[in-house]
């Protein structure tokens, strides 16, 4: 009942003791005027609690409510000079909150997990933003991910691997995703350069001989928007050449391969079959189990390369291994990949992420609760005994930190 529906109830209530009171002995007025008493006091008292209720509710969601506009204003793709202190206020605004009122934080992009979900221990990471870089340094340019377990073992996996390898040269790190930088400022504290902040620090730091290495898959939009950022830097260097991403040069249809395909390929499918429990890619087929690696997709040409990659997968012979994709472009949907499974015969699926990062894709997109993640679809299919998952990146696979170090090497050499 509404508050002002709940006074007009009290007052007619009220109204109806006091006749009643009026038409009795002069006890049964004195008990009728007493009773008329509490139930003012009553109404009174109950309707004062209610309206503290409705006003304590308001402020809970005015409060979230600005918690969340400030998270939206942050959640960008470019920096400013406002940027760390808009960070730093969004993250003071949210640790302000109680814990029943950071469940209502809903915004554009914000909600609870934005501050609140555990994705591991960001101490734990090194953002390789430090001067001092002598004339030699190795760039390594990467998406980025909030999750921080994942950008330990994935990225920092890869860049450790390139010092190991380069121990002359100063390893350093760029994401191009502000959004995940500024997500990881807010959160955690810890500050990222983006491409151009990373570039200027290696004029500043009068480095010479600058090398980047991409941990993009492909040539796609993130490494052409990283290429034309380069080239405004070209000219503050002696020397400055990037090598090539994981799966190499793109080619121009589903049918061209390449040696660092079928590396990756190889590589990968030997890390899930062997985290299935299987000895051989065979055994798991033998008993029914499809892998099913979910990449990203993109509406670039470059897209062509999952295709590529399904190519590289059937000339090897891995006739229970499929590609698909988040964006679905080029049949590579999850409803067309989960037609493919099913009219192959395989009961058993693994799916696992084909991106260099486990995060909010591989956790989401792929393993999620949610009924559009690739897990509920598989599920709902009906299609299959078991579905299970594997959440762990390329990047923490060593033969896959190899393949940098080679590709690195390459340029270096040259």
């Amino acid at each position: 009942m509404k508050r002002k529906q709940w006074a007009a109830w009290l007052a007619a209530a009220v109204l109806a003791v006091g006749t009643l009171a009026g038409c009795g002995s002069g006890d049964s007025a004195q008990s009728a005027t007493d009773a008329d008493s509490a139930a003012q006091e009553e109404a009174i008292s109950a309707d004062a609690e209610m309206a503290g209720t409705e006003e304590t509710e308001e402020d809970d969601q005015a409060l979230a409510d600005h918690v969340a506009a400030l998270i939206d204003a942050i959640y960008v793709q470019e920096w400013t000079e406002e940027t760390e202190e808009q960070c730093a206020a969004a993250k003071e605004a949210w640790d302000a909150l109680t814990d029943a009122q950071k469940e209502l934080v809903e915004g554009e992009e914000a909600d609870p997990d934005y501050f609140g979900r555990d994705t591991g221990d960001a101490s734990l990471d090194d953002p390789l933003n430090g001067d001092d870089i002598g004339e030699n340094e190795i760039l390594v340019v990467s998406f980025g991910t909030s999750f921080n377990d994942s950008r330990v073992e994935d990225i920092k996996g890869i860049e450790d691997a390139l010092q190991e390898a380069y121990p002359d040269w100063s390893v350093r790190r760029a994401f191009t995703a502000q959004i995940i930088i500024n997500h990881i400022l807010a959160r955690d504290g810890e500050s990222i350069d983006n491409v151009d902040q990373a570039l200027q620090r290696a004029v500043d730091n009068g480095v010479k001989n600058l090398v980047i290495q991409p941990t993009h898959l492909m040539h796609g939009a993130e490494y052409d928007e990283l290429m034309e950022t380069v080239e405004e830097y070209a000219d503050s260097f002696e020397s400055v050449q990037v090598a090539e991403p994981l799966l190499g040069e793109v080619g121009d249809d589903a049918t061209v391969i390449n040696e660092d395909k079928e590396a990756v390929a190889g590589i990968v499918t030997a890390e899930a079959v062997e985290t299935a429990g299987y000895e051989t890619l065979d055994a798991a087929a033998e008993d029914g189990v499809a892998f099913v690696f979910m990449g990203h997709g993109t509406s670039h040409t470059a897209n062509v390369t999952y295709n590529q990659m399904q190519t590289q997968m059937e000339t090897l012979g891995y006739d229970n291994v499929f590609i698909g994709t988040v964006e679905g472009y080029d049949g590579t949907s999850c409803e067309e990949v989960i037609e493919k499974v099913a009219a192959a015969g395989y009961t058993k699926v693994v799916l696992r992420p084909l991106m260099v990062v486990a995060g909010d894709h591989a956790n989401n997109d792929m393993a999620g609760e949610d009924e559009d993640s690739w897990l509920s679809m598989f599920e709902a299919s009906g299609s299959f005994e078991s579905i299970d998952t594997q959440i762990e990146g390329l990047g923490r696979i060593e033969a896959i930190q190899a393949l940098y170090v080679e590709h690195t090497a390459a340029v270096i050499n040259e």
